[in-house]
């Protein structure tokens, strides 16, 4: 399959895995390509109110025994500003944004580890306990 691979994350802790190609973060849904490729593909519509984040990956199974840096590197440079995001289910993680605004249904967040699996993540406000700016 072609398309962004993600990792979708419920607000119910639910989790799905799979490809997009029309993601986009002002409209209300978008389509999630489960399973094989030909006759065994599964659609499915994501609605973004009901998740949690969305997670851009590099490869669904990522290295279990990584641990993600969750902390700023001087001499990297960073996509925006450097933020803290605590989920109302207790992740937290650091990253930074370019587009933080809390009146938005969500926001991009870069983590703060540049190697890790994960590329991007779009964290949806609604689960969003608490942001905090990091100078």
């Amino acid at each position: 399959m072609t398309g962004q691979k993600l990792v979708v994350r419920y607000a119910d802790g639910r989790l799905l895995k799979g490809y997009t190609t029309n993601f986009n973060p002002n409209a209300p849904h978008f389509l999630l390509l489960t399973g094989r490729d030909g006759d065994d593909v599964q659609r499915t519509v994501v609605e973004l109110i009901r998740l949690k984040a969305l997670f851009f990956v590099r490869d669904f199974a990522g290295n279990p025994g990584r641990r993600d840096r969750d902390f700023f590197q001087e001499h990297q440079v960073y996509q925006g500003r450097r933020i803290e995001v605590k989920f109302l289910d207790g992740e937290t993680l650091a990253g930074a944004t370019p587009n933080y605004d809390p009146e938005a249904l969500g926001f991009f967040v870069f983590p703060a580890d540049t190697e890790s699996n994960t590329i991007k993540i779009f964290a949806i406000n609604s689960s969003v306990k608490n942001v905090r700016f990091i100078q």
